[in-house]
Order: C-alpha cells, then sequence, then structure tokens
C-alpha cells in the first residue's frame, strides 16, 4: 500500500478551505437575518404612542367551546 503523503496535504487544504467558508458563510446569513427581521410586535411604543388593545371575547371558563376554540386559534395560545 503506498501511502501519497501530497495527496493528503491536498485534500486537508481543501477541507480547511472548505470549513472556513462555511464558518464565514453562516456568520455572513446570521447577520442577514439580524438585518431583515422585522420589528418586534408587542415591544412598548416610543415617544407619544399609546398602545391600546380591547379583547371582545371573553376569557371565562364557563363559555361555550367554539368560543374557546376561536379564541385559542385566535391568540395561538
Amino acid at each position: 500500500m503506498i501511502f501519497h503523503v501530497r495527496k493528503w496535504i491536498e485534500r486537508m487544504k481543501f477541507m480547511l478551505v472548505f470549513v472556513l467558508f462555511t464558518y464565514a458563510l453562516y456568520h455572513m446569513l446570521v447577520l442577514l437575518t439580524g438585518w431583515i427581521e422585522p420589528a418586534p410586535r408587542y415591544k412598548e411604543p416610543t415617544g407619544k404612542a399609546v398602545k391600546v388593545f380591547q379583547n371582545h371575547v371573553s376569557l371565562t371558563d364557563e363559555g361555550p367551546m367554539g368560543e374557546r376554540l376561536k379564541l385559542f386559534y385566535w391568540l395561538g395560545e
């Protein structure tokens, strides 16, 4: 069995470059994701803005099952 050192060195160089480029691409995608992510919907408003929310559905346990199911789908909880 012949062991070609030059061939293995070339393979190791390729693997090193591949890992470095993969690492760099991952971090570029993380930065891009942070840049294009929309602003949080539920954050506290700034300036003179007032956050208003009116809940039309009662949160009691005695409500009919259909109303509770609609509330579940509406709130997503």
